[in-house]
Parts: structure tokens; C-alpha cells; sequence
């Protein structure tokens, strides 16, 4: 009996029929390696996963990769599961993905994505909380390996950038059982000193197991307990550590720490002298438009009229000025006479004045009591006579009263 002639279709169909049934294709776990990978705009991811020996085209839509926990690329191993089918319209087979994750280390991904969901709903990856990274730090503390790449690449990238700054360097394991608490001490120690503006964390790539220490609750804690800026730069740009999520900065790769901790000397020095030019430039426009305006206002003829007003203020302040020391003058000369005056009926009541004419007067030698009459002295008691040009001492020999007579002469 002959075979019957079948259309494209029904073949397909019936191909896709026997993948469809059979159990195993259901549900299917497919270790390999990914190549060819996009992202469409729609969400849905298009990929081939391949071995040593063959390949097979997979498609994961979007409803399904928005739930990955990493983001896959070419070269990644992984393990996917999902079903096997035929898409007709091109005649091929390939898996249609529903989860999928990185071969040999699903336990490590289950275990940092439990963690970051418990110490995101605490709160330690809140942006408000975030401390400010200083602009231009003058000290710098390092926590990472000494005999590593990091440390290397960060002092090459700062002495280049800024070679001013002070660094302190907590050299520390970065990988192994005892790194945690290492680190976690460092950070201690460095808030301990208290001088310092900013932290760096800092290791090189590498798998995740060898970067597991930064996924480590205390090593997370500590970060969030730190006063100080943390800067977290472990691994490449593609490594996203617990520790990247609770710093305060992440940079994705040490070298980009170095750029982002400090910025460029020159380009800051370039920056200010550019920034002085603008300014003077500024001033002297800002000046040139007052010029103007004042120019403006000088030739208007609200100024000139004011400017007429107060030049004839200035005469009439000129010849009240004079007046007024003329004024000044006379009444200086009438003061002048007056107190010449008064000086020259002072000077004839002067007791010097009295003595120039040849009089004298009379004084007891204990007290200098001026003697008046005859009983206030005794005899043989000496006395101090003062005259115009000096005085004499002299003892009373005898006392008389004076006899006036009739026509008032002694």
C-alpha cells in the first residue's frame, strides 16, 4: 500500500503531536552553555543553549524572565527548565523556558536572594538612608587584599586624579572563611580613627563563590553600622554583590572607585580658572551696563536741571559760607574787646597790682593769716611782710593805732 502525500502542515503537525505527548519533553531540565543571546523589546529573551556537540534554540517570555534573579549572557552555563515543542511556522523545535538558573551554584543564588529580600525589607538598601559621598575627600581609607589587583588599580586611578589626598590601607583577606570577619573588623578600626572622609571596599572579579564574602549578613551589617561613606567596588561591572546594595555608593569596578572617590586636579583647576574668567567677564558687562545707565541718566534732562540746582546750591552755599565767617569774625573781635576790657578791671583790683604801687601786706609767720589790725599780732612777734618784687621778716619792736584828725589825714 502506498504512503500517503502529506502538505507541510500536516507533517509538522504530527511532529509536533509526538513532541507534545511524550512525557519526558513535558518537563525537561537541559544543562548547557548560552550563546547567541537577546533581548527583545517585547520582555521575551531569545537564546541558544549549546554543548560540546549540539545546540538547541530557546525562547523564555517575558511573564517568566521579569522573575530572574540575575541577568543571563553569552558564556553563562546554566540550567533551564521548561518543555520541548515544535514552532510550526518555522519547522523547529526548541525549548520554551519557564525557569532557569546558573549551573552548579542554584544553592548560592537561592541563599543570596533570600538574603537580600530579609535585609531589603529591613530597610538596609533604603536610598534615604544612604550617607553623601564627599566631594573632595582628604582622607581616604582602603579595606582589600594588598596582593591583589584592586588595591593597584584604586592607588594608580587616585595619585593620578588627585595625588593630595591622605589613604589609609586596612589590608584584609578577600576571600576564605576568615574574610568576613576581617572585613567587618576593618571597618570597625577605620570608624574607630575617626579622621577619615570615605571608605572603599574593594576586591577584583571573579566567580561567585570568590565573592561570596560580600554577600555575607555581617559583612552587610557592618557596612550599614558604619558613620563613615562606604564606597563598595568588588568584582566587574556585572557583579552584583549584597554589599553593592547596602553601601552607600557602588562602583562597578575598583578602578571606577579611584574616578568616582576623588575628582580630577587639572580638570578642577581648569574648572575654577574658567569659572573666574566667566565671572570677570560678568562683572565687567554688569559694570558696563551701570556705566551705561548712569552715561543715560547723566545726559537726561532731569539730570542737567538737577545738576543746575545743585551747582546754584553750591554758589549760594559759598556766599552764606563767607557771611558767615565774616559774621564769625566780628563777633570774635567783640568778644576779644570785651574780655580785654574785663582783664583790665580785673587787673586793677589785682593785690599785685596794689603792690606795684608800694603798698604791702602783712602775714602771720605760723598760720599766713593776712594781718589786718594792730591786735592780731603781739610784740616781739615776727611776721612775713610781702612786697611787689618779694618779702621781708620782720619782728614787731612796738604797736600804735593810727589818730585821724578832724580833715581825715593820720
Amino acid at each position: 500500500m502506498a504512503a500517503p502525500v502529506l502538505t507541510v502542515s500536516e507533517l509538522t503537525g504530527i511532529i509536533k503531536y509526538l513532541f507534545d505527548s511524550n512525557e519526558i519533553l513535558r518537563q525537561v531540565y537541559v544543562r548547557g552553555e548560552i550563546s547567541n543571546f537577546k533581548y527583545h523589546l517585547s520582555g521575551h529573551i531569545y537564546f541558544v543553549l549549546k554543548d560540546e556537540k549540539a545546540q538547541i534554540r530557546c525562547v523564555m517570555f517575558k511573564n517568566k524572565s521579569v522573575l530572574l534573579p540575575f541577568m543571563p549572557e553569552n558564556g553563562m552555563r546554566v540550567v533551564a527548565f521548561g518543555y520541548v515543542t515544535v514552532y510550526e511556522k518555522n519547522g523547529e523545535y526548541q525549548l520554551y523556558v519557564d525557569d532557569m538558573e546558573p549551573d552548579g551554584i542554584g544553592a548560592l543564588y537561592l541563599a543570596y536572594e533570600k538574603l537580600k529580600a530579609k535585609l531589603q525589607k529591613e530597610g538596609l538598601f533604603d536610598a534615604n538612608r544612604k550617607k553623601a559621598i564627599p566631594f573632595l575627600p582628604k582622607n581616604i581609607g582602603i579595606i582589600t587584599s594588598i596582593n591583589g589587583a584592586a588595591i593597584k588599580d584604586l592607588l594608580t586611578v587616585i595619585r593620578r586624579r588627585f595625588p593630595n589626598v591622605n589613604i589609609l590601607i586596612a589590608p584584609v583577606s578577600v576571600q576564605g572563611k576568615q574574610a568576613a570577619d576581617e572585613i567587618c573588623e576593618a571597618i570597625k578600626d577605620l570608624n574607630r580613627i575617626g579622621k577619615l572622609d570615605v571608605i572603599i571596599v574593594a576586591r577584583g572579579g571573579g566567580s561567585i563563590e570568590e565573592l561570596w564574602t560580600f554577600n555575607e549578613e555581617k559583612v552587610a551589617r557592618a557596612i550599614y553600622s558604619s558613620r563613615i561613606p562606604i564606597i563598595s567596588a568588588v568584582g566587574h561591572e556585572t557583579d552584583y554583590t549584597i554589599a553593592d546594595f547596602v553601601a552607600d555608593k557602588r562602583a562597578p569596578t575598583p578602578s571606577a572607585a579611584g574616578e568616582m572617590v576623588v575628582p580630577e586636579k587639572n580638570q578642577l583647576l581648569a574648572d575654577i580658572d574658567q569659572r573666574k574668567k566667566r565671572i570677570i567677564a560678568a562683572m565687567c558687562a554688569f559694570l558696563n551696563t551701570r556705566k551705561q545707565g548712569i552715561e543715560y541718566i547723566r545726559r537726561s534732562v532731569v539730570f542737567r536741571k538737577l545738576r543746575s540746582e545743585v551747582d546754584n546750591n553750591r554758589i549760594q552755599l559759598d556766599v552764606l559760607t563767607r557771611r558767615l565767617l565774616r559774621e564769625t569774625m566780628n563777633q570774635i573781635t567783640v568778644k576779644k574787646s570785651a574780655l580785654k576790657s574785663l582783664m583790665g578791671r580785673l587787673d586793677v583790683l589785682s593785690p599785685l597790682s596794689v603792690l606795684d604801687r608800694g603798698y604791702s601786706i602783712c602775714q602771720t609767720i605760723d598760720d599766713l593769716r593776712i594781718v589786718k589790725r594792730v591786735e592780731e599780732v603781739s610784740s616781739g612777734e615776727e611776721v612775713k611782710v610781702i612786697l611787689s618784687n618779694g618779702y621781708l621778716l620782720c619782728e614787731v619792736r612796738s604797736k600804735g593805732k593810727k589818730v585821724v584828725r578832724e580833715n581825715g589825714r593820720v
